[in-house]
């Protein structure tokens, strides 16, 4: 006769039967003292119970930490992925540790940065902007720390969690506001050549112009790097244009405000000389002036959705999904308006 198997249970499953949440579950897992003594019998009781297995998890050496690693930390952009990292982490009782790998002028630094990850036992890491290498995933699979990355550089692996946003919808949602506001001459400032991302946007403002009926102009598509000193150099250049576009739409809120000084600096006023539309929803748009329309990309939620995929493989029930893009959505806000009439 054959042995029949329970299913395997999830924390989920166990926090409800013990009466508590699933941070609390999270916490006894993990071994932390801020737990009360009766709740951690009760828990650990129903964990024995069922079996529960910790896979691929080394628990002897869980310390509660989470290693946040950027490409670059200048960026407000960055700020709020931080920010919905350490909410997810707060709520799941565990703590992070946040840092920069600079391979471009830093050769040694995943290096170093791996050996941290060692030394501090790091239980798993969310990688943002950047490419699970074959070195460096065959590292942290070496030292058995599971990794997500947040917005990849290069093509979603299925093999590694990602968690993105629309960028391409976000696009296209864009570049049809200003056609419908009348812009024929849209300039676009794409984002940092050889991303991900980059390239979505790049391709969802050609089908906004595709779906108008606009041909697609190669001199009013202009590279920066996602910040405002790239911004405002594109921005320049494309006004200096013979004929220049009655509207800009910048891949990131940063290259934006950069096009915002171009504009001021030419003479001329946004949005009744020149619409303007960015990308992110960082705090800056909201305070410019005008306040700025713009693509909200959900920075804090992708952070937040990251920590808890993370806790999730640590738990051993793995992401819910290989690939994950948060929906993005256009805020009008001042610095658009029809084309001027000259």
């Amino acid at each position: 006769m054959q042995e029949s198997h329970r299913p395997a249970v999830t924390i989920s499953a166990i926090a409800a039967e013990a009466g508590v949440s699933v941070p609390t579950v999270s916490r006894v897992l993990n071994g932390r003292g801020d737990v009360a003594p009766r709740t951690r019998e009760r828990v650990e009781m129903l964990l024995r119970n069922y079996g529960y297995q910790r896979r691929g998890v080394r628990p002897e050496a869980r310390s509660g930490l989470i290693d946040l690693v950027f490409n670059d930390l200048d960026s407000p952009w960055a700020v709020e992925i931080i920010r919905g990292v350490e909410e997810a982490a707060n709520e799941a009782g565990v703590s992070m540790v946040v840092s920069a790998i600079h391979r471009q002028t830093s050769p040694t630094s995943t290096r170093q940065w791996l050996d941290n990850v060692s030394a501090r036992a790091s239980d798993g890491a969310i990688l943002v902007t950047t490419d699970l290498d074959s070195f460096l995933r065959a590292e942290l699979q070496r030292l058995q720390v599971p990794a997500v990355v947040v917005d990849p550089a290069g093509v979603p692996d299925l093999d590694v969690p990602t968690i993105g946003a629309t960028n391409w919808t976000g696009a296209v949602g864009a570049t049809e506001h200003l056609t419908a506001a009348g812009h024929r001459r849209i300039g676009f400032v794409a984002g940092a050549p050889g991303l991900w991302c980059s390239r979505a946007r790049l391709d969802g403002y050609r089908a906004g112009l595709d779906a108008a009926g606009i041909a697609f102009d190669p001199a009013l598509v202009l590279e920066g790097d996602f910040d405002y000193q790239s911004g405002f150099r594109a921005g320049c250049s494309l006004l200096e244009l013979p004929e220049p576009p009655s509207a800009v739409f910048a891949a990131s809120d940063q290259m934006a405000l950069g096009v915002y000084e171009a504009v001021r600096k030419k003479g001329l006023r946004v949005p009744e000389d020149v619409s303007v539309v960015g990308f992110d929803d960082l705090p800056e748009a909201r305070w410019a002036s005008p306040p700025l329309t713009t693509v909200r990309q959900p920075l804090a939620e992708m952070g937040k959705l990251a920590a808890r995929t993370v806790l999730r493989m640590l738990q051993g029930e793995g992401p819910e999904s290989p690939r994950v893009e948060l929906a993005t959505r256009l805020l009008v806000r001042e610095s658009t308006a029809a084309p001027a009439r000259h």
